[in-house]
């Protein structure tokens, strides 16, 4: 494909023009598609005006905010928060002892100095300055464990990995520890299940029978509980299955009790032959994984309908198109991708990690008096930064297990992505959900991948190409060397973000206003977007009803007091319609080799046709992965007025029209008792049963008699036994208890993680089936004197008051959740549950 540089002659502009003019009068979505991409080459460097805004009002308030090497960062209050909470240094006594240029001169110093290794009398000095500068600009930031471990010497400078998992006992227990040692110091890490051998099978060293994948996934499940990284967060994981395993049915319902694998993600990993037998009604070839044999046939339709109905469900399982993926693989000669880091932007070759940095297109931004443009200058010189900053990470870094090393610095991949994308376009005045949107993310993303090129084969002809460069998809004649083997990932942003201050990733902006309650003063504080109070304030329409109105989860479209011009140009992403936030994902992929994370929403009352026709649109049009969130489907809501529903859900609906009210106690019920030893204490746990056999109340006793521990459990318990009373199926009381981390500890080869993780165990036990032999815990095998130990929080999805999240409130701070890059996210403290 041509290229065309901004600021080339005027004749491309008119044939641009031309273009679009064609592009308006098209139907056929193919001819479309080409001519958007033929108009965005054409026109990199235009200039974009809503006119509901003047030139001079952007000037005054979206311009650059210039910062002089030295200078104070421009951050947010609540970006000081997340760096204090989280990322400033402390001394042993939790005091703390640097502030944000105290910590962005740690980084850049310590990065810098890598550029002596290849070249002894290095004016590092140099190096250090210009880190720096970007940093405290926030025109790009690495990810965060670089930003809390560079310059200590100690913890992981990256974010990604990948490790093996083999077909033996030995393999298993030596991924289970090499998963243990990544999360310690800081990693998320990814594993394929898909060379295991199928559960029932024979093993011929034993006599035995095989486990299966999900009981070793439960076991690397409860391996990762046990960790916090750092006493920062806790760790997350990646599992992903082939979808022609004989187990696959097993792995895609594997989560449909929430909480019980509560720190992986799974994601099913099709190839192009399965989704065209979906498409076509054909059968769907189980094979051993081992010999690559025939085991069955199943109907290749039934089984993607029982993948998009989890997605549906909660989310999960997600969809990696391997094929896609191997496309793009960078080195097949030393194998193929079968799994990604946690939230699957990484595909990585097993012991393969990444670092990751993302540029704030926000501040990409150049205005004067008459326009509002992209500073194509200024991209082009940080992303020149970023591959040289991200480069040197990989020789900072600290790896904790040595064939991460000797494979990370093989094919030295780097992942360089962007966030305040959604910034730029209002800045810009661009819609999100937009042909003009599409077009400028797939512009700025051709010229980011461009740039990355020219850098890292500028890398190389002073330091050498990566390693692993001879037999790989770059290796052909007249071909640049290349420092990296992948160069671009469009990354979770999530907690760097809110410290840049600006919009997630490539996501469109969640939400215009939240609240937070100031318990001490007795206040209800708003915190609004910068870009919307700017516009309302200047229009004369911002009030308190508006901004309580949002901070509630309403939509801004309801709203008959805001322009039309706003509405369009401030959409949120649930008011996004899911065939954009696909299109927007696949115009980054054309540019980005390697993937994207991305959130697809949905509404709660989408239908699984609509998640169906999502994920093969995300398969068309080249993504290497889905990840799909229909709003409140963590956790069931109530259901109000004027939502569609089926037949199956009118049972719910009527129920949510009446108050739920306890039956009476029998004078005589029948029950059990079982004992549990707990964190705090021996707990028994008594429960009765009606005359159907069905758990009907529960009575506990906490060997600390008398504590608030005591009391705090028999407060769950005459709560749950309410809920039983009322008729709330057990299964939902077991699902919300199960996974409540205080002090884990092993029960006889069952980890019980607190008083109402044991309530529920024992409540599962008494309902029986899934719930008796619960999936995860039954694993004593694990060497927990070389662990950190650390407490470890299960977020559960309670529903929080605004209806759109379903997540409830942050651990942490106690402030809002929200589900974003396909992670789990406050947006106050910065806490998170992803990689």
């Amino acid at each position: 494909m041509v290229r065309v540089e901004p600021g080339m002659n005027n004749e491309l502009g008119i044939l641009a023009q031309d273009l679009q003019r064609k592009l308006a009068a098209t139907i056929d979505p193919a001819a479309r598609e080409i001519l958007e991409r033929a108009i965005a080459v054409l026109e990199p460097g235009r200039a974009h005006q809503t006119s509901g805004i003047s030139p001079q009002l952007l000037a005054k308030f979206f311009g650059n905010k210039a910062l002089v090497v030295g200078g104070e960062p421009p951050l947010t209050d609540n970006a000081k928060v997340v760096l204090q909470h989280r990322y400033f240094l402390k001394d042993n006594n939790g005091n703390i002892v640097e502030d944000a240029k105290g910590m962005f001169s740690r980084v850049a110093k310590a990065i810098s100095e890598i550029d002596k290794l290849y070249d002894p009398n290095a004016n590092t000095g140099e190096s250090e300055a210009k880190f720096y500068n970007s940093m405290a600009k926030l025109e790009f930031l690495p990810n965060s464990p670089t930003m809390m471990n560079a310059g200590t010497g100690a913890g992981t400078l990256s974010a990604c990995f990948v490790l093996p998992l083999q077909d033996s006992m030995e393999e298993i227990m030596k991924t289970a520890t090499d998963i243990a040692m990544v999360q310690k110091f800081g990693g998320g890490t990814g594993v394929s299940l898909s060379q295991l051998r199928p559960k029932g099978s024979p093993i011929a060293t034993t006599h035995g029978r095989a486990c299966g994948p999900i009981a070793v996934l439960s076991h690397l499940s409860s391996v990762s509980t046990m960790i916090t990284q750092g006493g920062k967060r806790d760790g997350a994981n990646m599992a992903v299955m082939d979808v022609h395993h004989p187990d696959l049915m097993e792995f895609i319902n594997a989560k449909h009790q929430e909480g019980v694998v509560h720190n992986y993600n799974i994601s099913v990993g099709v190839d192009d032959e399965f989704l065209q037998a979906v498409e076509s009604g054909g059968d769907l070839i189980l094979r051993d994984p081992q010999g690559g044999q025939e085991v069955s046939r199943v109907s290749a339709v039934e089984v993607f309908n029982q993948i998009v109905a989890g997605a549906w469900r909660n989310g999960e399982p997600g969809m990696i198109f391997l094929d896609q993926v191997n496309r793009d693989n960078p080195t097949p000669n030393i194998g193929p991708i079968t799994a990604t880091n946690p939230c699957g932007e990484q595909p990585l070759l097993p012991y393969e990690s990444c670092n990751l940095g993302s540029i704030n297109l926000a501040r990409m931004i150049r205005v004067s008096s008459e326009e509002i443009e992209i500073d194509w200058d200024l991209m082009k010189d940080t992303v020149h930064l970023a591959v040289h900053f991200l480069d040197n990470v990989i020789d900072a870094n600290r790896y904790s297990v040595s064939e991460i090393e000797q494979m990370t610095k093989m094919t030295r991949k780097i992942g360089l992505g962007v966030m305040g994308f959604a910034d730029m376009l209002i800045r810009l005045g661009i819609p999100y959900d937009s042909e003009d949107g599409i077009a400028t993310g797939r512009q700025v993303m051709a010229f980011i991948c461009k740039e990355s090129d020219e850098a890292s084969s500028a890398l190389a002809s002073v330091r050498g190409a990566f390693p692993a460069f001879e037999g790989s998809r770059h290796d052909y004649p007249g071909a640049p060397k290349l420092r990296n083997a992948c160069r671009l990932t469009v990354a979770p942003t999530g907690t760097i973000s809110m410290i840049a201050g600006c919009s997630s990733g490539i996501e469109p902006l969640f939400a215009l206003a939240f609240r937070k309650q100031n318990i001490l003063e007795g206040q209800t504080l708003y915190y609004i977007d910068e870009a919307f109070e700017t516009v309302s304030r200047e229009e004369g329409f911002l009030s308190e009803g508006l901004t309580d109105s949002l901070s509630q989860g309403n939509s801004l479209k309801q709203r008959e007091d805001v322009p039309l011009w706003v509405k369009e140009l401030f959409v949120t992403a649930p008011d996004i319609a899911p065939e954009w936030h696909v299109r927007m994902q696949a115009a980054f992929q054309e540019y980005t080799d390697a993937a994207i994370s991305k959130t697809i929403n949905f509404p709660n009352e989408a239908t699984e046709e609509d998640v169906r026709k999502a994920y093969l649109l995300a398969w068309k049009l080249g993504c290497k992965g889905i990840t799909v969130y229909r709003a409140g489907s963590r956790e069931k809501e109530v259901l109000t007025a004027g939502t569609d529903v089926s037949a199956n859900d009118e049972r719910e609906v009527q129920a949510s029209q009446s108050v739920l009210r306890p039956r009476q106690r029998p004078q005589r019920v029948r029950g059990v008792t079982e004992r549990l030893r707990t964190g705090n204490g021996t707990i028994f746990v008594t429960i009765n049963s009606d005359e159907e056999g069905k758990p009907f109340e529960v009575f506990t006793a906490l060997g600390k008699a008398g504590s608030s521990d005591s009391a705090q459990l028999e407060a769950v318990a005459r709560l749950v036994s309410m809920a039983l009373r009322a008729g709330v199926d057990p299964e939902e009381i077991v699902s919300q208890l199960r996974g409540i981390t205080d002090e884990p500890v092993w029960d006889s080869g069952v980890l019980v993680r607190s008083a109402p993780d044991a309530l529920a165990l024992a409540l599962g036990r008494a309902i029986g089936g899934d719930y008796a032999n619960p999936v995860g815990e039954q694993l004593a095998l694990i060497q927990k004197e070389d662990i950190q130990g650390g407490k470890s929080e299960l977020i559960t999805g309670i529903q929080n008051g605004n209806g759109r999240s379903g997540w409830g409130s942050c651990p942490d701070c106690s402030g809002p959740l929200v589900y974003q890059e396909g992670c789990l996210m406050c947006r106050e403290c910065g806490y998170n549950r992803c990689g």
